[in-house]
């Protein structure tokens, strides 16, 4: 199985962390974000992961090399200049076998301890051309209580909302790559295209997930990692 990991961001709101290295190679308890990927998708019988990288590239190859020593093949699909999200997947699928079917895609920036293959079990089941992992949407605030009268009756610290968002985690059949932008965002061109033909799909996630944006998430991360099973 194939994974592409979109790993070339700058990740400004994580400086200094970031001044030498891309977001994705940010250490959480000691270790970069992107090789709690690794082990992750290894561990789900992930053979070959491609690299996609802009931002300080060699710092990523420096660290992975082929892959060898954590046991996958490692690629590299380096853009000279930023292409979004949508192009960068589509550069990079240009180095997988064309009849990779599915190919998991995810954000350099997240950690999760999600069976991997409960989502592609998922996907071939619904024929889906892309399936996304959602997780559920988690108030940054406090939440008052408040009656109709206006009496306060309490307050939930940071509740867990009735909404799902986009985990950054993706299972994709081949079909999708050829809709894809050579320069932009696939969240805006082809998962709108995708949902309005009934072809995108959404698998609902409750175990532990992290997206690591800011210091504060990587303080909090830090501190919550080291109790995983990762």
């Amino acid at each position: 199985m194939y994974a592409l990991i979109i790993a070339g961001g700058e990740g400004e709101r994580l400086r200094p962390y970031t001044a030498d290295r891309p977001k994705p190679m940010v250490e959480v308890a000691g270790r970069p974000i992107l090789e709690y990927q690794v082990r992750w998708l290894h561990r789900y019988g992930v053979t070959h992961i491609v690299m996609l990288c802009h931002y300080k590239a060699h710092v990523i190859r420096e660290y992975f090399g082929d892959g060898s020593h954590f046991g996958v093949c490692i690629d590299y699909s380096v853009e000279e200049r930023p292409m979004g999200r949508g192009g960068a997947l589509k550069l990079g699928y240009r180095l997988l076998p064309q009849d990779t079917d599915p190919v998991i895609a995810l954000n350099g920036d997240i950690i999760t301890t999600q069976p991997l293959d409960h989502l592609v079990q998922y996907h071939r089941r619904k024929g889906a051309v892309a399936t996304v992992m959602l997780v559920p949407l988690k108030s940054p605030y406090g939440v008052v209580h408040v009656g109709r009268d206006g009496q306060i009756k309490g307050f939930i610290e940071k509740p867990i909302l009735r909404h799902w968002i986009n985990g950054g985690i993706y299972v994709l059949s081949p079909q999708f790559f050829a809709l894809l932008p050579d320069r932009g965002d696939h969240e805006i061109t082809t998962f709108p295209l995708l949902a309005e033909e009934g072809k995108l799909w959404g698998y609902r996630s409750r175990a532990y997930w992290r997206a690591i944006d800011t210091v504060k998430d990587l303080r909090e991360a830090s501190e919550e990692v080291p109790h995983l099973r990762l």
